[in-house]
């Protein structure tokens, strides 16, 4: 029987999606997404928030459409969906770091950010178009200098 382990994450973008060439013609289109937890402290009565973030990259054959770019910009509210996974490494001062990143297999803009040229397509949606090379990710090794 097959399994699915898949994540759904709505939430901002901390900032425009930057591309990396990786090896045989593949492109990375990497970008954090913020995910707030919003609640009412019970002593005090304040509002607080927690924010998660959550490096995604959309995985892409090398010369393939990349009109995502223009909609992956910094305060857009966006809906990913993609696999999960953790990285952990040591950082220069001997402490190991932990992150939390997705892999996305399907993208859709909820909201534009004001960054964002003005265009007829609000909206704009990528699922499972043959340029992604998502399928083949677990061929790729990628270090902490990849974001």
């Amino acid at each position: 029987m097959a399994t699915v382990f898949e994540t759904r994450l709505i939430g901002n973008l901390g900032k425009d999606a930057t591309v990396r060439k990786m090896d045989r013609g593949v492109v990375a289109v990497n970008f954090p997404v913020a995910h707030n937890k919003n609640w009412r402290d019970k002593r005090t009565g304040e509002s607080r928030t927690k924010t998660t973030w959550v490096n995604c990259t959309i995985w892409k054959k090398e010369g393939s459409n990349m009109r995502i770019l223009d909609f992956l910009k910094s305060g857009a509210l966006v809906e990913v969906v993609g696999t999960p996974y953790a990285k952990a490494y040591q950082q220069e001062d001997g402490t190991l770091k932990t992150e939390i990143r997705l892999n996305i297999a399907r993208t859709n803009i909820l909201r534009s950010s004001k960054n964002t040229s003005s265009s007829s397509d609000d909206d704009f949606n990528e699922d499972d178009n043959n340029d992604d090379v998502y399928g083949g990710i677990d061929e790729f090794t990628l270090n902490e200098n990849d974001f």
